[in-house]
C-alpha cells in the first residue's frame, strides 16, 4: 500500500525533527565539571589573595570559572557536623572534586563522607596520622593535597618569641578545643619546648569570641608574659579581633600565618596560605584532567616566613632584636 503525505506534513514533520535534533545533541555533551570548595567562617573575611591562587592555577590548567568550570563554593565554621553537611550538599551537586582550603576539620569530613568522589585538601597536620592518605608518596585512595605544616612548627614559634622577649618566663596558650587535632598537637609541642627555654606554660580554651576575650582578659591577671595563638581558622576568621585585643592588653603575641601581622598581629611564622591554595588548584587541574589521586603524591610546602609587624612592637614598647629583623621575610611599618 503507498501513503501519501502532503506538503504540509512533510513541512511539519521536517521541523518536529529540526527542533528536536539539537536538544538531542545538547544532551549528549558533557556536563560542566563542577568543583566543590569548602572554606572557613563567611566570604568576607577569607583573605581574596588565596582564592585568586586557587582560580590562576585551575586557568592554567585549562580551566576557566564560568566557561569550562563551575566552583561551588560553601562556607563554615564550629563543630564538625556542621563541615559534614557542607560536604552531603556537594555530594548531592554532583561535584567532580571537593576541595578543602586550608582546613582540616572540612577535610576530615570530606574523607569520612565519601571514598569515591576525588578530595583535594589542605591540613596543618600529618596527613597520615589524620587518617586522610596511606603514605605521602602514595596516597592510596580518593584524597591527597598539602600538608602546610602549621601545627608541626610550634616549637620553632615559641622559640622566635622567645627571641623577641628574652626575658618571658610565663607564656599563654591558646587553643581551639573545637578543632581536637589542632589543640592536641599545638599543646604536645610547646609544652614539649618550653622547659628547654626556660618557659612556663598555661593553656586557655576558646572556641567563640567571648571566650577568647575572657581567656585574653585572664591571662593578663595571671601576669602572662606573652601570648601563644594556635593555629586554627576560627582563629585566623577573628585575627582582626585577637591583634586589637592583644595591644590594647599590651600582650605580644605570636600567630600562625601572616594574616595576622598583616591585621596588626606582632609576629607571625609559618606557611603562607596563598602557596597552599594554589597547589591546590594545580591538583584539582590535575585531577579534572583525568589524574587520580592515589598517584599524586601529599605536596610538603617548604616555604615558610616570618613576618614582624614594626608598628605593633613599638606600641608594645618592644625593641625588635637586629637578629630577628635580618631573617624577617618582611617587616610591617
Amino acid at each position: 500500500m503507498t501513503v501519501t503525505i502532503g506538503r504540509r506534513e512533510l513541512l511539519v514533520a521536517l521541523g518536529g525533527a529540526a527542533a528536536a535534533w539539537p536538544l538531542t545533541v545538547h544532551g549528549q555533551q558533557p556536563a560542566m565539571p563542577v568543583v566543590g570548595m569548602i572554606r572557613s567562617g563567611l566570604s568576607e573575611t577569607e583573605p581574596g589573595s588565596r582564592m585568586i591562587a586557587f582560580r590562576q592555577d585551575l586557568d592554567e590548567s585549562g580551566y576557566v570559572e564560568g566557561q569550562n568550570v563551575t566552583i561551588e563554593s560553601r562556607w563554615a565554621e564550629g563543630p564538625q557536623d556542621r563541615y559534614s553537611d557542607l560536604v552531603a550538599d556537594l555530594i548531592r551537586r554532583k561535584v567532580s572534586v571537593i576541595a578543602t582550603g586550608a582546613n582540616t576539620p572540612a577535610s576530615l569530613a570530606a574523607k569520612a563522607a565519601t571514598s569515591t568522589i576525588p578530595i583535594v585538601f589542605g591540613v596543618g597536620q600529618d596527613p597520615v596520622k589524620l587518617g586522610l592518605v596511606a603514605s605521602l608518596a602514595r596516597p592510596g585512595g580518593n584524597a591527597t593535597g598539602v600538608n602546610f605544616f602549621i601545627a608541626e612548627l610550634a616549637a620553632k614559634r615559641l622559640g622566635l618569641l622567645h627571641e623577641m622577649i628574652p626575658g618571658m618566663a610565663r607564656v599563654a596558650v591558646v587553643v581551639n578545643p573545637a578543632n581536637a587535632a589542632n589543640a592536641e598537637s599545638t599543646m604536645k609541642d610547646v609544652q614539649a619546648a618550653a622547659p628547654a627555654l626556660g618557659l612556663q606554660t598555661q593553656i586557655f580554651n576558646a572556641s567563640t569570641s567571648r571566650e577568647i576575650d575572657a581567656a585574653l582578659t585572664n591571662l593578663v591577671r595571671g601576669q602572662i608574659d606573652a601570648l601563644f595563638v594556635g593555629p586554627d581558622p576560627f582563629f585566623n576568621l577573628r585575627r582582626v579581633h585577637l591583634a586589637v585585643l592583644a595591644a590594647r592588653l599590651a600582650i605580644p603575641a605570636t600567630y600562625a600565618g601572616r594574616d595576622y601581622a598583616e591585621a596588626g598581629g606582632l609576629m607571625s611564622y609559618g606557611s603562607n596560605l596563598a602557596d597552599t591554595y594554589h597547589q591546590i588548584g594545580v591538583y584539582v587541574g590535575r585531577i579534572l584532567k583525568g589524574a587520580k589521586p592515589a598517584d599524586l603524591p601529599v605536596v610538603q610546602t617548604s616555604k615558610l616566613e616570618l613576618v614582624i609587624n614594626a608598628q605593633t612592637a613599638r606600641t608594645l614598647g618592644l625593641d625588635v632584636p637586629p637578629t630577628l629583623l635580618a631573617r624577617a621575610d618582611e617587616v610591617i611599618e
